[in-house]
């Protein structure tokens, strides 16, 4: 190399602040029915949503939008929606290099069936999900703030003990760590999973039936205590139309849901999720990352799928000085 020869420059890609690992799946949303058809009837709908969805998934778009460079791992089938949903979510903005091809199933899908009035019902496929393990995450954690796992308990690949040494070297480093849970139904004793886990969470977000079924309680300020004494750092219960249920060692806090006019509730605590994430990223206290959470998870119950309506950053912020919080004596 003569002299005036520059080197070579390797120009490293920007670390993501944010890696969600967890549930990836190609997710079809019927339109609110009246009613479920009966054997042989014909029930009309007013369309179908076919949308990229998951615990990870949902938190990783939506905090995309808001403007955070995020990171995906989880696993997809080496089919047609494993593809669509490697496009779609790069289309967003999100970054997908750590979503990898399994090797012996399809991707995961799921049929959403909202009822007027009714619950949701779910028709599930696990595919893929079932393969993601602790060492297709860890190698993806360099420089990150925030390490998210969505849907842990229904993530067959990954075991607790190596889940427990990920999130505590992660913390180790710096990261905070946040954990979702998804309880399948059937699933045995869910909290010898979380045992061992929950020690290393900053974070710790079930609903209020995933909370009962970890914790045999009723009422949630009841179950976030009992998920403290576990070891997490900090428990967020969300209760649906009844807001959500946060705790810490200092205090209990009771937060007023965001009042919207709810077309599907699909996903809202995969946004409220993204709230709490952005407002640990911003150095946030406790109060305004819950109001900001609340209203993000309300914005997307307003329109079918779970990422659609959801509020900009400023129309989160404007909207979050009404969320009312109340502490829990």
């Amino acid at each position: 190399m003569s002299g005036g020869e520059a080197l070579p420059v390797s120009v490293q890609p920007e670390a993501p602040a944010v890696v969600c690992a967890g549930l990836i799946i190609a997710d079809l949303f019927v339109s609110p029915l009246p009613t479920l058809p009966r054997p042989g009837e014909l029930v009309v709908s007013d369309g179908f949503l076919l949308d990229a969805g998951g615990c990870a998934v949902n938190t990783a778009v939506i905090l995309a939008r808001l403007g955070v460079r995020t990171g995906l791992v989880g696993k997809v089938g080496d089919d047609e929606y494993g593809r669509w949903l490697r496009r779609s979510l790069a289309r967003k903005r999100v970054l997908v290099d750590g979503v990898s091809t399994g090797q012996r199933a399809a991707t995961s899908q799921t049929v959403i069936l909202p009822v007027d009035g009714e619950d949701r019902r779910y028709i599930h496929v696990p595919g893929a999900n079932a393969e993601l393990g602790v060492a297709d995450i860890a190698p993806l954690l360099s420089g990150v703030r925030v390490l998210a796992i969505g849907g842990y308990l229904a993530l067959l690949g990954l075991d607790p003990e190596g889940v427990a040494d990920l999130l505590a070297g992660a913390r180790t480093r710096g990261t905070a760590t946040l954990l979702d849970v998804v309880v399948p139904r059937g699933a045995d004793d869910p909290l010898k999973a979380l045992r061992p886990v929950l020690p290393h969470v900053d974070c710790f977000l079930p609903n209020e039936d995933e909370a009962r079924l970890v914790t045999g309680h009723d009422n949630p300020a009841d179950q976030a205590r009992a998920l403290l004494e576990l070891g997490c750092a900090s428990v967020v219960i969300t209760c649906g139309a009844e807001g959500a249920v946060y705790a810490d060692p200092a205090r209990v806090i009771r937060v007023r849901p965001f009042p919207v006019e709810v077309v599907d509730g699909s996903g809202a605590g995969d946004a409220f999720t993204a709230g709490i994430i952005l407002g640990l990223i911003e150095g946030w206290p406790a109060e305004q990352r819950l109001r900001f959470a609340t209203a993000l998870g309300g914005s997307v119950c307003r329109g079918l799928g779970c990422t659609g309506t959801v509020f900009t950053r400023d129309e989160a912020l404007a909207a979050a000085d009404s969320v009312r919080l109340a502490a829990v004596s």
